[in-house]
């Protein structure tokens, strides 16, 4: 199954998701963002499909959001609700993916920045290469971090972690990263939808409803207040993105070449 943006091949009964922009080093604009909330979708009712990985480019998994397209989505917008949905579709996106039935691994090359971090946290498990990063650099953009991301990360790596991660905005190693359980494991450059591939088939080869069972309650428990602490990120995000230093600290951090 291929659409324009997003290729889905099929490997028994597990699913390899690819999703390439052919540009932008693979950063979220809405094309992006509606696709692969569709393919997710299509999965919650997929009883042979029993592991998914989803994976970006080779050099990139994803940048983060398209910045040129951000900065015209109130020119673009019709209506003040058709912009809150706008801004609402990467919670959608995660929510979609996070909310499949089935075991979902990350396989990230390269960079994975911003919103390019926040899907990955929505997934079970996360690999990646050992010469990529992760980068989250919502604040030094004068940004909240949003798509529901800010709760699933403290829950991964507690409070005073998530504050490092999101206010200091350094780049993290995959070293780092593992050490701090953002993600299970590492591959060597240009092997990690293998290894995320071999941890999804092994997932796809337990009883199936047991398994399916255990990562709903996982989940249920583990989020059971994700909701609630962030229902309103997307809005909280179109409010400070209006705000003066929003403007100046992007158009500061588009200057330097996203550093």
């Amino acid at each position: 199954m291929s659409d324009n943006l997003v290729n889905v091949e099929k490997r028994g009964d597990v699913a390899v998701v690819t999703f390439d922009r052919g540009g932008s080093l693979n950063a979220f604009n809405q094309a992006l963002i509606i696709e692969l909330t569709k393919v997710a979708r299509r999965f919650h009712d997929d009883l042979e499909t029993r592991a998914v990985v989803l994976t970006g480019r080779a050099d990139a998994f994803s940048a983060g959001i398209d910045l040129k397209e951000r900065s015209t989505r109130d020119d673009d917008a019709s209506s003040d609700l058709e912009l809150r949905e706008v801004y609402y579709r990467g919670v959608k996106l995660c929510q979609a993916w996070e909310d499949m039935p089935q075991i979902t691994v990350a396989a990230i090359e390269g960079m994975a920045v911003g919103a390019g971090v926040a899907l990955p946290l929505a997934l079970d498990w996360r690999v990646m290469s050992r010469d990529a990063f992760l980068y989250v650099p919502e604040v030094k953009i004068g940004i909240n971090l949003q798509w529901g991301a800010l709760p699933r990360l403290v829950s991964m790596v507690g409070p005073a972690r998530a504050k490092r991660i999101c206010i200091l905005c350094e780049r993290m190693s995959p070293e780092h990263a593992l050490d701090w359980g953002l993600v299970d494991e590492l591959a060597d450059a240009g092997s990690a939808v293998e290894v995320a591939t071999n941890l999804a088939t092994q997932a796809a080869s337990m009883p199936p409803v047991a398994t399916r069972m255990v990562k709903e309650a996982v989940n249920a428990m583990s989020g059971a207040l994700h909701k609630v602490s962030a229902y309103a990120d997307a809005d909280q995000s179109a409010l400070s993105s209006a705000s003066r230093d929003a403007k100046a600290a992007s158009a500061s951090f588009v200057k330097s070449g996203a550093s």
